[in-house]
């Protein structure tokens, strides 16, 4: 059997490549969209993928299994769950496909994949045995998708916090304790194979270890070790989770009705200094500027959003762009296809163009209009006036746990839905925990008209003149 294992940091997704070199196909697991990737990595070892398989309608990221069934791969999804949890974009087409259920199973030469119902996550979330019959007629392993990770569970309230179901959070962490149990009665010595790592928003405590086996997480995992009473399990993975990221939503709506298939990552042209000073301010396009916080601070195109090219790029690009609006790229010129795929992996397509680097000295050196953020430390906040807002953008389990007297809170992920929420009669000064979140959240702000200075300081910082 060939095993290889895909891991996007950004997103921090595992995807799973698993073949029968004595026939020579293979079957990929949670694939993402970009699929020549591992369409190329199979062809490397002299594997044809002849089958696609998603564990779940996933939330965070633009499944591939659309891609592989436009290109005539078997393709294989959950019909466990209630009505609206359903793959309605393969209902009655004539893609090639199979709805599994608990039980069910399909081969690939001599691998046998076999369905497994493990909801909670989700209603309909499967997870996959894997038995190499050439060797064994027992499992491997097991392709958990977003039900067990390494170091914790999938959480259970997005059906609620991201995609907008009431009441359901309670009920689903309940499910997801009785899944728990059956866990506990799969061999130990059973291979486990999650969905994400260390940085997903699927959970609040992923490890960055990319496999485990059942024994382990039932010895070491404390969403596991939690689960001695149902009571106790909801209480212990309820609390903490993180507010997801805005596009999340976005994400269950487009791979339940079938992401939009365009061939492709877009290809943006690069813009003129002319049209770059047309893009300035534009209510309908967004410049995402991609430069470090400190550079966006000392000038940027006016209406620029700010989104480092590093590990929260996806995250903060999905929570603070539309699905409508047209995107402009400001980046270095060699990151101009990453920053452009990682856009498509989350369902914004809408790139029309981009400019460089040295564009953008250009566009200053021809007097194209710049705006500048205003930056302090702690040290200053004295100067904030009586009607000043101070806004901490963490997570709410980061304010419970200490936060600034007066400070009102907005997780910088939830905060465009939640701007008209703020004053623009008021200053704003906008912290996190050391300042990247701030930045990108501040940029925001002022995007939408406010008037906003950023405190780019670490808050332990101020906690010790408080405390002292």
């Amino acid at each position: 059997m060939y095993f290889k294992q895909f891991f996007d940091e950004k997103l921090a997704q595992y995807a799973y490549l698993i073949g029968c070199q004595a026939n020579g196909t293979a079957v990929i697991i949670d694939p993402m969209r970009d699929i020549d990737q591992y369409i190329d990595a199979a062809a490397k070892e002299n594997l044809t993928i002849t089958a696609a398989a998603d564990t779940h309608i996933h939330a965070d990221y633009i499944s591939g299994l659309r891609e592989f069934a436009e290109r005539g791969v078997k393709v294989y999804a959950s019909d466990e769950g209630d009505k609206d949890w359903k793959y309605e974009w393969l209902k009655n087409s004539d893609y090639n496909f199979e709805l599994m259920t608990d039980g069910d199973e399909f081969k690939i030469g001599n691998i046998t994949i076999k369905a497994w119902h493990t909801p909670g996550h989700t209603p309909e979330h499967l997870s996959y045995f894997i038995t190499d019959g050439a060797t064994a007629n027992e499992p491997l392993g097991v392709a958990t998708g977003d039900f067990v990770f390494v170091g914790d569970v999938g959480r259970p309230d997005l059906l609620e916090s991201a995609a907008g179901q009431k009441n359901v959070m309670e009920p689903s962490a309940r499910t997801l304790f009785n899944t728990v149990e059956t866990f506990k009665n799969v061999p130990e010595y059973v291979q486990v194979w999650p969905g994400h790592g260390a940085g997903s928003a699927c959970g609040k405590a992923l490890g960055a270890i990319p496999k485990t086996t059942v024994g382990y997480e039932l010895k070491y995992n404390n969403s596991l070790k939690a689960a001695t009473t149902e009571d106790n399990f909801v209480k212990f993975i309820l609390d903490g989770q993180p507010e997801p990221p805005l596009y999340f939503a976005r994400m269950k709506r487009d791979n339940k009705m079938g992401p939009a298939v365009i061939g492709g990552p877009p290809k943006a042209r690069r813009l003129t200094i002319k049209e770059m000073k047309e893009v300035a301010g534009k209510k309908d396009t967004v410049l995402l500027d991609t430069r470090e916080r400190s550079e966006f601070y000392e000038g940027h195109v006016p209406g620029s959003l700010l989104s480092p090219l590093n590990k929260q790029f996806n995250t903060v690009a999905g929570s603070y762009i539309t699905e409508e609006e047209k995107i402009i790229l400001l980046v270095d010129e060699y990151q101009v296809e990453e920053a452009i795929l990682d856009l498509y992996r989350i369902g914004l397509d809408n790139v029309v163009g981009y400019v460089t680097l040295k564009d953008f000295q250009n566009y200053k050196n021809q007097e194209g209009d710049i705006e500048t953020l205003e930056d302090i430390k702690f040290s200053d906040i004295d100067i904030m006036d009586e009607d000043d807002v101070l806004l901490d953008v963490r997570k709410q389990s980061e304010y419970s746990e200490f936060n600034i007297d007066g400070s009102i809170n907005i997780a910088h992920t939830r905060l465009l839905p939640n701007i008209e929420k703020l004053s623009r009669d008021h200053k704003h000064y906008v912290h996190c925990q050391a300042g990247g979140r701030s930045a990108v959240a501040a940029a925001l702000l002022k995007r939408n008209g406010f008037n906003v200075t950023v405190i780019d300081d670490e808050i332990d910082k101020y906690k010790e003149t408080v405390s002292g």
